[in-house]
């Protein structure tokens, strides 16, 4: 996997892009000195663990014949700072909001499946001492 980053302007404000070219806009916020023209970095990290773990789910849940009319998910970090400098997660939460005929089970089972087994963003942040929980509301249920 190889990422370049470009710098767009005489402050903050990259542009990364992929081996197939994609790309994502980042910048720091104004108070810092940033034009707030894209995603603040920690941001996308819980966006990248939003999605990675929404193709786990979306996958198990297709691969079990599961109807999805919407999936959406919601991660809210907490960081703290770690010897006066960088802020780390310390605790997050993902909240899938599911909709469609899914049974409840198997729902759960394949958020457990993503966030204990398959994603890969979540073990690393994990790894690195995040604490990670998660919560599933089903047609407006909570599960």
């Amino acid at each position: 996997m190889k990422i370049s980053l470009k710098r767009l302007d005489d402050a903050f404000h990259f542009e990364a892009k992929n081996e197939d070219g994609l790309t994502v806009q980042m910048d720091a916020a104004e108070k810092t000195g940033g034009h707030n023209q894209g995603v603040r970095p920690t941001q996308l990290l819980l966006m990248s663990l939003a999605g990675c773990s929404g193709i786990d789910v979306i996958n198990i849940l297709k691969k079990q014949k599961q109807q999805i009319d919407d999936f959406q998910a919601e991660v809210e970090g907490e960081q703290e700072n770690i010897q006066d400098a960088a802020k780390v997660f310390t605790d997050i939460i993902i909240k899938f909001i599911l909709k469609g005929n899914i049974e409840p089970q198997k729902a759960k089972r394949a958020v457990e499946l993503s966030m204990e087994k398959y994603c890969s963003v979540e073990k690393t942040l994990r790894l690195a001492g995040a604490k990670i929980n998660h919560q599933i509301i089903l047609n407006g249920e909570s599960l």
